[in-house]
């Protein structure tokens, strides 16, 4: 089916955010600073990296089912299908939701992209208490609330996240979105390259998800939790402003680059869909 006016400019839009990703190239200072990491990070056993890279995987896919079976998820579903019955009140299921225009698509979306960049906020408020039990949870908290807002920015476009294949594109979506520029540039490849091999249900690539390229990620949301503490006794009025304004844009500038690449991922997808007019992507 043709693409409306509308459709290839926002297109248009994507293929110039996509060649920007994929012209980026580091500068000295961050070439320097990835090494560094690297050194570091390999002067451990390989045994111990593999080691970690699987827990963390594990706990992403635990993630993501705890998630997908919580109540919360199912009435934030039942919240979009609802939305979307405003512009088709045929819509029942989520594939139904591939009928309805794009800009209407992109207003249901970026309802849930603006309610979790609000509870990444609040989050980031919270551990810029500076509160052992909020630092201490602050990454799996902010890993849940950015899983949940690509599942549901997966949804808003059509695509099913309970088949083995939109669930693993989910979290290498998540994944992609959390790297440096400079890898971003490889996953992106990766998923454009699985989508040229689609199976509707089934995934075929790789399995792991995560790898050296998320130490930076990590390493930058324990530093965030080392200022915090730092700047926690600078109280003005009974609260410490510096580090809960720290702690909130952080979470925030987080969030917002997980939704950015996450929602032209999944447009990207339904305007192939709509041009090849079935479900090949």
């Amino acid at each position: 089916m043709p693409l409306t006016d509308w459709e290839r400019k926002v297109l248009k839009r994507i293929r110039d955010w996509e060649n920007k990703l994929l012209d980026y190239e580091p500068n000295d200072f961050r070439l320097t600073y990835e090494k560094f990491l690297e050194q570091s990070f390999g002067m451990l056993p390989e045994k111990i990296q593999k080691k970690f890279f699987s827990v963390v995987d594990s706990w992403l896919f635990h993630f993501h089912s705890i998630i997908q079976g919580s109540q919360m998820q199912l009435e934030a579903r039942e919240r979009i299908l609802s939305a979307g019955r405003i512009f088709n009140n045929n819509v029942e299921k989520i594939a139904d939701l591939k009928t309805l225009k794009l800009d209407q698509l992109q207003y249901i979306a970026e309802q849930q992209m603006a309610r979790h960049r609000f509870y990444s906020f609040v989050q980031g408020g919270l551990t810029g208490t500076g509160s052992t039990i909020f630092v201490g949870t602050d990454i799996p908290t902010m890993a849940i609330i950015n899983l949940r807002v690509v599942q549901l920015i997966a949804m808003t476009y059509g695509f099913e996240i309970n088949t083995p294949y939109e669930m693993m594109t989910s979290l290498k979506v998540f994944h992609t979105a959390t790297l440096p520029p400079r890898f971003q540039k490889e996953g992106w490849n990766t998923l454009m390259d699985e989508l040229e091999g689609y199976d509707r249900y089934f995934y075929n690539g790789e399995e792991d998800i995560t790898d050296f390229a998320w130490v930076e990620p990590l390493v930058q949301q324990l530093v965030k939790a080392m200022v915090i503490i730092m700047f926690r006794k600078r109280i003005i009025q009974g609260i410490p402003f510096v580090s809960v304004a720290i702690g909130a844009g952080a979470n925030v500038r987080f969030t917002k680059n997980v939704t950015e690449f996450a929602h032209k991922y999944y447009q990207l997808r339904f305007l192939k869909n709509k041009e090849v007019g079935n479900d090949e992507y």
